[in-house]
C-alpha cells in the first residue's frame, strides 16, 4: 500500500511519462529489491493502483444503486451521485484513473476500455424502459460524454464541486433513454440536502445572507479549519482541511474570499508575509448553519476550537 500510494503521488506530481520506479521507491521509502519483489515494472505498479481505486469507487456505486434500487433513472443517478463524490472527495486518485491513465502503457489501456465497456453495459440498461428504442451507439455516446466532461474538470481542478454536475450530467444520460421531458425534470431535480447514505457526508444548500451556493466536502472543510484556527495560511489551512494541492486551495480560499465568507487578515505577498484567513459574519453565520446539521467532516475541526 505504501508503493502504491507513492505511485499515485509521484504521478499526480509528474504526470505519468515522467513517473519513474526510482521516484516511487524514494516516495515510498523502500528500495528496488522490495518493489521488483511486488511488481513486475512500473506500468504494474500503476495498474495496481487503478484497480484498487476501481475497485473502491465501485463498492461505493453498487452500494448507492442497492439502496435506492427503484428504477433505472433512481439506481443512474445514485451512482453517478457517488462516483461525482468520490471525484470532489479524492481529486488525486479520480485523476489517476480518468486523466492520467491515458498516457500510460498498453496494459492500463486495455484495462480502461474494459472498464468503458462495462459503464455503457449498465447505462444501456436503460433501454429495457424506453419509450423509443435509443441509437445503436447511445451508451458508449453517454458514457465518453460524461467522462469527456469529468476528464476536464479533472484537469483544471478550480476548487467548484463535482457533485454540482450531477443534474445536467444526468439529463444528458437519460435523454436517449427517456426523452426531452424526463431529461429536463433530471436537469432541474434538486441535489439531496443529506447524501450521506450513498457519500458519507452532508452537503447543505445556504442562503444565509442573501448567498445563494452548495457546501462541498472540500470548502466544509476548508471553513472549518479556518474556524477552529483563525490566522492560517493558505498551507496550514490546506494541511487542516486535507486539500494537498497547493494551486488547489489557493483557488478555493480565493473563490471563498470572493463570496465574502473569509477574509485575509495578513499581509499576503508584500514583504514575502504569509496569508492570515478568518471567517467573516457571513461565514460565521454558515459555520453556525453547518454545525446544525452536525455534518461529520466538519464537526472534529470545530471541536478542537470549543477547548
Amino acid at each position: 500500500m505504501r508503493i502504491v500510494s507513492a505511485m499515485v503521488a509521484v504521478v499526480c506530481e509528474r504526470g505519468v511519462a515522467l513517473a519513474t520506479v526510482g521516484d516511487v521507491v524514494a516516495k515510498a521509502g523502500v528500495s528496488r529489491k522490495t518493489f521488483y519483489e511486488i511488481f513486475d515494472d512500473r506500468e504494474d505498479c500503476l495498474l495496481a493502483a487503478i484497480d484498487q481505486t476501481v475497485e473502491r469507487v465501485s463498492e461505493r456505486v453498487k452500494a448507492a444503486c442497492v439502496a435506492r434500487r427503484r428504477s433505472w433513472i433512481d439506481c443512474t443517478r445514485a451512482g453517478l451521485l457517488s462516483l461525482l463524490h468520490f471525484c470532489d472527495q479524492e481529486p488525486a486518485l479520480a485523476r489517476l484513473c480518468v486523466v492520467d491513465s491515458v498516457a500510460a502503457g498498453p496494459e492500463v489501456l486495455d484495462r480502461r476500455k474494459e472498464l468503458l465497456k462495462q459503464l455503457a453495459r449498465v447505462v444501456d440498461e436503460g433501454r429495457t424502459a424506453a419509450r423509443r428504442e435509443p441509437p445503436p451507439l447511445a451508451a458508449e455516446g453517454v458514457v465518453g460524454g460524461v467522462l469527456g466532461v469529468i476528464h476536464g474538470r479533472l484537469v483544471v481542478l478550480d476548487g467548484t464541486s463535482f457533485i454540482e454536475m450531477l443534474g445536467p450530467l444526468m439529463s444528458f444520460i437519460v435523454l436517449p433513454y427517456r426523452g426531452a421531458g424526463i431529461a429536463h425534470r433530471e436537469l432541474h431535480r434538486p441535489l439531496p440536502i443529506d447524501v450521506g447514505e450513498t457519500n458519507g457526508f452532508t452537503s447543505a444548500t445556504s442562503r444565509v445572507g442573501g448567498l445563494d451556493m452548495r457546501l462541498t466536502y472540500r470548502t466544509t472543510r476548508v471553513l472549518g479549519a479556518i474556524a477552529a484556527e483563525p490566522g492560517l495560511s493558505n498551507v496550514r489551512v490546506g494541511e487542516r482541511a486535507g486539500v494537498t494541492d497547493q494551486g488547489q486551495i489557493s483557488k478555493l480560499l480565493s473563490r471563498l474570499a470572493g463570496l465574502q465568507l473569509i477574509e485575509n487578515t495578513g499581509q499576503g505577498q508584500r514583504n514575502g508575509a504569509a496569508n492570515a484567513w478568518q471567517l467573516t459574519d457571513r461565514g460565521e453565520a454558515i459555520v453556525r448553519l453547518v454545525r446544525q446539521q452536525r455534518a461529520p467532516q466538519f464537526d472534529g475541526l470545530v471541536r478542537g476550537r470549543r477547548k
